[in-house]
């Protein structure tokens, strides 16, 4: 017997798959080495462990930040919220090799804090600075980078005490989840399960 989709479903094609179980916060990685920088969105990261805190992110071996990461041992993943939505699409487009971003964006970022990983704060909820855990099989097979997090700095109007907060008065700090061709969901608005009984 053939498998049926229930009453309503329509068949996902397999290269959106993904899709349906991804669409957590678009990040901004960046990284430097040799006197370069770069910036890229990537909409494929995720916690791997809580202590220390380790991360994972998509980062394509073809591209200028992979080259980037691999050189400089370190990267950093910043949360752009909502105002950043155009420069989030923007440097996902180009390729570093070619335009410097930062420049083309008017994006201004510091050096982190223990590895210099350029770090964004303007328009961006938070940003985490990671030293690259050398997984060569992930690195190549799945082109997946993991970093444990050195350093993590947030801004208390989108989240503080270990919890996001999204309200009317910060729509411009909320996290924003990439939908596929350019469009974007933006976090907004909570709701507060029931304790169970």
């Amino acid at each position: 017997m053939t498998p049926t989709a229930a009453a309503g479903f329509a068949p996902v094609r397999l290269e959106h798959a993904s899709r349906l179980v991804n669409h957590g916060p678009t990040v901004l990685v960046t990284s430097a080495h040799g006197g370069r920088r770069n910036v890229m969105a990537a909409a494929w990261s995720m916690p791997v462990e809580f202590t220390p805190p380790r991360i994972a992110v998509v980062i394509d071996k073809r591209t200028f930040t992979r080259e980037l990461v691999m050189a400089s041992g370190a990267f950093g993943i910043c949360i752009p919220g909502a105002a950043l939505i155009d420069t989030t699409w923007g440097v996902g487009q180009v390729s570093g090799r070619d335009v410097d971003k930062f420049a083309r964006w008017g994006i201004d970022a510091a050096a982190g804090p223990v590895l210099g990983v350029p770090v964004i704060e303007a328009g961006c909820a938070a940003w985490l600075e990671c030293r690259r855990i050398a997984e060569p099989h992930a690195e190549d097979a799945y082109d997946t980078c993991f970093g444990e997090v050195v350093a993590a700095a947030a801004d208390p109007r989108v989240f503080s005490d270990g919890r996001w907060s999204f309200r009317d008065d910060n729509v411009e700090l909320q996290t924003i989840h990439h939908l596929g061709g350019g469009t974007f969901a933006r976090a907004g608005g909570t709701l507060t399960a029931r304790p169970v009984d």
